[in-house]
């Protein structure tokens, strides 16, 4: 089972991850972007670089690094738990409305050679919440783009899981990311046995 993490930062992803590894010991943990040697590089290029590139580049970097991720990670631990911090989903969301959805999708299809979540676990916080947590973070390139592109982001996000429920059978969860992390945690590992 191939579960993904969506949610723009700071809405707790990461930290409910972490509480997972405790409890699934030989889950595969993994991330996008970034999980493989060559997505790392894509990585630096696209959230810490100085390097100036367009939307399509940009896209295509993406595109890279899950196609990589896809085949040398997903791919070979199929029969396993995969737990992921983001997938396509984030990719098709963040490329926002730049790009048609259909062709985004085909695009994500070929990058992923359909390997898809099954399940995806996706936090959603206020603008309040998210703007007070961006305050204590060291920014990134993308997280300087400021409260009101991520709170568009969110918006895309819920759009994008709309649109691909007409594409592919997947189950998501829904959770207001103001929940203390103990309740958050349990609701999760429910959605994840269930």
């Amino acid at each position: 089972m191939y579960i993904a993490f969506e949610g723009v930062d700071c809405v707790g992803k990461s930290t409910q991850i972490e509480l997972l590894k405790k409890c699934f010991k030989d889950a595969v943990f993994t991330k996008e972007p970034g999980a493989t040697e060559l997505g790392k590089k894509i990585r630096a290029i696209l959230l810490e670089s100085k390097i100036e590139f367009s939307k399509k580049a940009e896209l295509l970097l993406f595109l890279a690094d899950r196609a990589n991720h896809a085949d040398l990670l997903l791919a070979q631990n199929k029969n396993k738990l995969i737990i992921s911090d983001r997938s396509f989903i984030s990719g098709m969301a963040y490329a926002k409305n730049e790009f048609d959805k259909q062709m985004l999708f085909e695009l994500n299809f070929f990058a992923t050679g359909g390997i898809f979540p099954t399940k995806v676990v996706f936090l959603h916080a206020s603008k309040e919440l998210i703007e007070q947590r961006l305050s204590y973070k060291n920014l990134d390139s993308i997280e300087k783009r400021g409260i009101e592109y991520f709170i568009q982001i969110q918006d895309e996000l819920e759009k994008t899981l709309e649109f691909l429920k007409t594409k592919i059978d997947f189950k998501v969860l829904k959770l207001d990311a103001s929940l203390s992390i103990e309740n958050l945690h349990e609701k999760i590992k429910e959605f994840i046995n269930d």
